[in-house]
């Protein structure tokens, strides 16, 4: 961790707790600044705090270290953040091995002021962490970010890519005996207007596959029922709800239906501020035909009705619960005259199996190959 100073004067150790001072006999100022390597990016925002309640006990820390015992009781921060958990994005399958960029024609003063970068340039958002480097500080990572948040759930997303990364990734959980909450698959298949046509039609592991890879290797090193596995990517109908938590998946994500529920109409100009509907726009001549009134009742519908269909769906399959899905509820046509559910088309391996000396072979190779302190293969 980088050393740190307070306004006060005093110093503290931290990733992310960049200053603290007393504003009055009630009020603490806190600054959070989120750490990396990128050039104009740095995130920052103020919490004004009263200082009523009881803080946890990282804060207490910090805060007595910087010589603030005396302003009274310690807070409690839960209303500083605003997020119901906090997610890792490793990749996403609209452009796996890019970064984020917010071009300068979307960068209002707001924005600038926010995030601390001058106006009239890109705002470029690096493909990779600085904050590790490897599968083991991924973990320990993972683990500053569920103390500093006061322990809300902690997970990552990924569009997987090579298999023997994710398998490194689940080696230095079982090395660490840390574990995310969740983990995002998204596949392949995703898309934004703002993502390269190339990266979005034709990079990264289709979610169906990289679904059930990830369903089977949590199996196999005894995690899976410890971290819930989130699946997105291109999830529109009630049927593919059902399919998704039928492959493997506690939980669907829905982007794209979404947007369009909202209005989008796949115009691809989310990246150059004149979103002809207003949606991924700053132009206030744009967004004006977004009214959010009309719009939330629209997206709230879907959302209701998707589920309401899923449910149908699970119904008609004699089902009382998504937790009865299984892969082979669900058929496909493989030939003209023949008909195999997934179970019979996918692998799905035994609890333990890839901790056994003898694992099945189709994952042999990767396993041996990861190692949990480089997402790089064993020579």
């Amino acid at each position: 961790a980088r050393e740190l100073h307070a306004i006060t004067g005093a110093k503290l150790t931290g990733p992310s707790l960049n200053s603290v001072r007393a504003t009055s006999n009630h009020v603490v100022e806190l600054e959070i600044r989120v750490p990396g390597d990128a050039p104009r990016y740095v995130g920052r925002e103020i919490a004004h705090i009263a200082t009523r309640a009881k803080a946890p006990d990282w804060l207490r820390e910090r805060l007595r270290r910087c010589g603030l015992r005396s302003i009274g009781p310690i807070v409690d921060i839960t209303n500083y953040y605003k997020g119901q958990m906090n997610e890792i994005k490793l990749s996403q399958g609209a452009k796996p091995g890019h970064g984020g960029i917010l071009p300068a024609a979307k960068l209002t003063e707001e924005i600038a002021k926010i995030r601390e970068v001058p106006m009239g340039l890109d705002v470029d958002s690096p493909p990779g962490h600085s904050a590790f480097s490897n599968p083991l500080e991924l973990m320990e990572f993972i683990s500053k970010l569920r103390e500093l948040s006061g322990g809300k759930p902690i997970g990552f997303k990924l569009c997987v890519g090579k298999r023997r990364e994710f398998i490194a990734i689940c080696k230095a959980m079982q090395e660490t005996g840390i574990l995310p909450d969740f983990i995002n698959v998204d596949g392949g298949e995703g898309g934004t207007g703002a993502a390269p046509m190339e990266f979005s039609n034709h990079i990264g592991t289709p979610l169906v596959e990289g679904l059930i890879f990830v369903h089977n290797v949590l199996v196999g090193y005894d995690l899976r029922e410890k971290i819930k596995v989130i699946s997105s990517g291109k999830m529109t109908s009630g049927f593919g709800l059902v399919k998704r938590l039928a492959l493997g998946a506690d939980i669907c994500n829905s982007a794209r239906a979404m947007m369009m529920a909202l209005g989008c109409i796949q115009a691809r100009k989310c990246n150059s501020n004149v979103c002809p509907v207003g949606v991924a726009t700053q132009d206030k001549s744009l967004y004006q035909a977004l009214v959010p009134e009309d719009k939330s009742r629209r997206v709230n519908n879907y959302h209701k009705n998707t589920v309401d269909s899923a449910c149908q769906i699970m119904g008609a399959m004699g089902l009382e619960s998504a937790t009865e899905l299984r892969p082979w509820h669900l058929m496909r046509r493989i030939e003209a005259y023949e008909i195999r559910n997934f179970s019979e088309i996918y692998e799905y391996i035994e609890a333990g199996s890839l901790l056994q000396k003898n694992k099945p072979e189709s994952y042999a190779r990767a396993c041996d190959a990861a190692r949990s302190d480089s997402f790089t293969a064993i020579n």
